[in-house]
């Protein structure tokens, strides 16, 4: 039956041209609105300001609503919607990877350069069952997509990025095969120096990184597909935020993927995945930093992930489809510690299996009219494997439910609006279960499961110039996992523990654009939540403040440059001490602008060169979602981390 879809592109540049213009697109992008319900899409390879760090997370800061918590140059950690960790399901190409450091040194964005990929999506709230437990703050999909060859040929594309501070980017894709079989081979490096705040001081940040993908693809039939890929990386990483900073990132992956379609009249697609990952990585205090000899430390944990998930699509009547199907995962931490950790063994502390079933739902109640439902059931186990402790060598067991309905109305052929409802459940992590302890022992494994029961409301409309999208919610969390540090612990000083509190958090984000004259276009973006600790009668920790971002941009046959602003308001409601696995609270903040510029030009239909300064007017600023500096020798120690200062930066890509 026929649908209207209505899209809103929230495009930086769009240019009016002629036939022998060339386009400009892709656009320097600032803040992407929602294409559709609750999603929001971008292209991974686009450029970006301001300009984010080579990883997964600071790749996310541009979508309206999501912080990352500085720690350095690198590896910081995405909060959406004042929620982090497990809340915010993340996956690469199909994989979940949780990262093995005790301190989130490793979120699982770290292992993602995102040049790498072709599309990245968030997908807002727990209005999903399809991608696994625990999304109640929402999910992110960082996806490749297979290369098409009619016949046999070779693509190639690369792109190189230079900026301040000795930053220094490359990224090359070749790709051979004919309609049977292909192959493609992604490598990545990336570095930077240590990077300074507004007032010229260095903050400890540096870094290096680099990648290698292998993708071999089979498709016997226009129909049938199989593919494997193989991952690996390695790197290290400097910290402003503690007494250690990472000296190897390395990961190894394997993915076995599978797909088929037009079965039958009913069974319109399978699709299938394997998938297997190993971290291992090394922080210490003496590789990337000044150190007293003697007082080396180092520590080692690594984390052996498997996983797997099948999906059928159905087509159950002209007017609804059907997803179902099952995944799995389970997973093995372990660590040692010592400088000499190369010559000890491997100590396991947790063990962790998911087993889940899911099917959603899509009914067209008429032209104008879908719902949307979907639900899953997950059986959770966790072991605490360590030898000593209040709950050593305890097993748990969670029946897990979680599921949502949305209703989504074309009230005109310009405008749709939606509502949603939508429940999840989530089982507290390695980080929550065993890194922290409790109020009352030295272990925190047996903190209740989190439950988050959500309001979505939005609306998106494209008429001519203008173009709005907004999206509006409202949860009540019962047991949310609250992290707290500085509890008394007797004689043995304080500790920071996993304990259960009741919260609630609203907010909305919104996307305005309106194209001025075929050459001039605004776009408006704002983000806001607040947060309550029901339980102790205060304000939720760890939220970020109202946002709002303005982009100016003119655009001229192949080129155009751009203006934008960043206010932040100041955030006084705070919880010294209390916050989530990524970070607490350490005072307020101050309000800040930000000014950037940006530029791009295309000389040929393949390729495009980006320029931008970030920060122009050099502030001195740190964000309010931020860790807190750290004492390192030869730097300034700070009560949050700065920002980079003003920051230049050129990129370059070319598609063959």
């Amino acid at each position: 039956m026929h649908t209207t879809t209505i899209a809103l592109t929230l495009s930086l540049a769009a240019p009016v041209v002629s036939a022998e213009t060339i386009q400009l697109s892709p656009v320097i992008v600032t803040a992407p609105a929602m294409q559709e319900a609750l999603k929001v899409e971008l292209d991974a390879r686009n450029p970006q300001q301001p300009l984010p760090a080579t990883d997964g997370a600071s790749f996310l800061k541009t979508i309206p609503g999501m912080n990352v918590i500085r720690k350095g140059g690198i590896d910081g950690d995405p909060v959406f919607r004042g929620m982090a960790g497990s809340r915010l399901n993340i996956l690469l190409d199909g994989e979940q990877i949780p990262g093995g450091c005790g301190g989130r040194m490793d979120p699982p964005t770290a292992y993602i350069f995102a040049d790498s990929y072709d599309k990245v999506s968030l997908l807002k709230g727990p209005q999903t069952v399809l991608y696994g437990p625990g999304n109640s703050a929402g999910t992110v999909l960082f996806e490749r997509k297979a290369t098409a060859f009619s016949q046999d040929s070779i693509k190639a594309n690369a792109a190189l990025t230079v900026g301040s501070f000795g930053r220094f980017d490359a990224m090359s894709e070749i790709s051979t095969g004919n309609s049977k079989a292909d192959v493609s081979l992604i490598a990545t490096h990336s570095r930077q120096d240590d990077y300074k705040d507004g007032n010229g001081n260095a903050v400890h940040s540096n870094y290096q990184r680099h990648s290698a993908n292998l993708t071999l693809g089979w498709t016997p039939d226009e129909d049938t597909r199989l593919q494997f890929s193989a991952t690996q990386s390695d790197g290290e990483a400097a910290y402003a935020d503690r007494g250690m900073d990472g000296s190897q990132f390395a990961r190894n992956s394997l993915s076995f993927k599978f797909s088929k379609k037009n079965i039958s009249p009913l069974l319109k697609q399978i699709d299938a995945q394997l998938s297997h990952a190993y971290i291992d990585h090394v922080m210490d205090n003496y590789s990337l930093r000044p150190y007293m000899p003697g007082k080396e430390m180092a520590s080692n944990p690594d984390r052996l992930t498997w996983g797997g998930r099948m999906v059928a699509t159905l087509n159950t009547s002209e007017e609804s489809q059907l997803k179902t199907g099952l995944d799995f995962q389970q997973d093995e931490h372990s660590l040692r510690t010592g400088k000499d950790y190369q010559n000890k063994p491997r100590i396991n502390d947790a063990r962790f299996k998911n087993s889940g079933v899911f099917a959603e739902f899509s009914y067209f109640i008429s032209e104008q009219s879908r719902l949307i439902s979907g639900a899953r059931a997950d059986f959770w186990q966790a072991n605490d494997r360590r030898l000593s402790g209040a709950t050593a060598r305890q097993e748990r067991n969670e029946v897990l439910g979680s599921g949502f309905i949305r209703l989504e109305q074309d009230i005109s052929p310009d405008t749709m609006v939606y509502a949603g409802l939508g429940r999840s459940e989530r089982a507290p992590d390695y980080w929550e279960l065993i890194s922290k302890q409790s109020a009352d022992s030295n272990s925190a494994f047996n903190t209740a499961t989190e439950k988050t029961s959500q309001l979505d409301l939005g609306a998106i409309h494209h008429d001519g110039p203008l173009s709005l999208s907004a999206s509006a919610f409202y949860n009540q969390i019962d047991d949310y996992i609250l992290i707290q540090s500085g509890v008394p612990n007797g004689s043995m000083g304080t500790k920071t523990i996993s304990r259960n509190a009741d919260a609630s958090t609203w907010g909305g984000e919104m996307g305005l654009a309106y194209q001025i004259s075929p050459k001039l276009k605004s776009d408006l973006a704002l983000s806001f939540v607040r947060g309550n600790n029901q339980t102790d009668h205060s304000d939720l920790a760890q939220i970020p403040p109202l946002e709002s971002r303005l982009n100016i941009s003119w655009n001229e046959a192949n080129w155009n440059v751009g203006g934008l602003i960043r206010a932040v308001a100041a955030q006084n409601r705070i919880d010294p001490g209390k916050g989530n696995i990524v970070g607490q609270d350490t005072g307020s903040t101050a309000g800040f602008t930000i000014f950037s510029l940006n530029a791009a030009y295309k000389p040929g239909k393949n390729s495009q060169l980006s320029i931008g300064v970030d920060n122009l007017f050099d502030r001195n600023y740190a964000e309010h979602i931020s860790r807190a500096g750290a004492m390192v020798g030869g730097y300034l120690q700070t009560s949050k981390i700065n920002e980079p200062g003003r920051t230049l930066w050129l990129k370059g890509q070319i598609n063959l």
